[in-house]
């Protein structure tokens, strides 16, 4: 299965999502290769931190922030057992790319009203993919959400009105993540029975159920 996880919106949490996604299939047993579609190269970065600090190597990361995506993701995914796109923020014909490669789509959405209308245009994308690929599917996910804040409750509320669902699973808001980013790490390898560990187990679970 290819995931896709866009956002025209940056700093929403799609790298670190999709690292923590792909370790997590890793580390259940599946063959997992991340690309890097975002010109800032984030997803890079963390693997070469990971390198540096001498961890053992989950999945692979490349680097494709090109408009032939859509052409290169299928081959790639013919060799592994699923293909994580870590996407770009506002742009759009790479996006386009990424949307055409992938077989679920997932948009990271903090719990807010302005992240919710910054998604339109992603929604607005999703709907032309289907156009040329009608079995694209895709979701919301919650993610950077608060507790014991209105606005963290209230996250799934805003989203009712979305033309796309929102996944049951949601991540919150956990200086852990930081950490890992740092590290070159997943929240589960520096706490395994950390909340957001949990968290990130649960995403998954609810993915697998998606896949065909």
């Amino acid at each position: 299965m290819i995931i896709a996880l866009l956002n025209q919106k940056g700093g929403v949490g799609k790298t670190t999502l999709a690292t923590h996604i792909a370790g997590e299939l890793a580390l259940s047993g599946s063959s997992v290769a991340v690309i890097d579609a975002d010109p800032q190269g984030s997803a890079l970065d963390w693997a070469q931190r990971r390198t540096q600090n001498r961890l053992p190597r989950l999945f692979g990361v490349v680097g494709l922030a090109r408009e032939t995506l859509h052409r290169e993701a299928p081959e790639l995914a013919r060799t592994v057992n699923h293909v994580i796109i870590d996407g770009p923020p506002r742009i759009a014909a790479l996006a386009r790319s990424a949307l055409l490669a992938a077989d679920l789509v997932l948009i990271p959405a903090q719990p807010s009203p302005y992240d919710v209308w910054a998604s339109a245009e992603m929604v607005a994308l999703i709907s032309e993919a289907r156009v040329f690929k009608p079995t694209l599917r895709a979701a919301f996910v919650i993610n950077r959400r608060v507790a014991r804040t209105i606005i963290g409750r209230e996250a799934r509320q805003t989203l009712t009105d979305q033309a796309l669902p929102a996944l049951a699973a949601e991540v919150g808001q956990r200086i852990i993540f930081a950490d890992s980013v740092a590290a070159g790490r997943l929240a589960c390898e520096l706490d395994p029975d950390s909340l957001a560990a949990r968290e990130i187990a649960a995403l998954v679970s609810e993915i697998k159920r998606l896949a065909p």
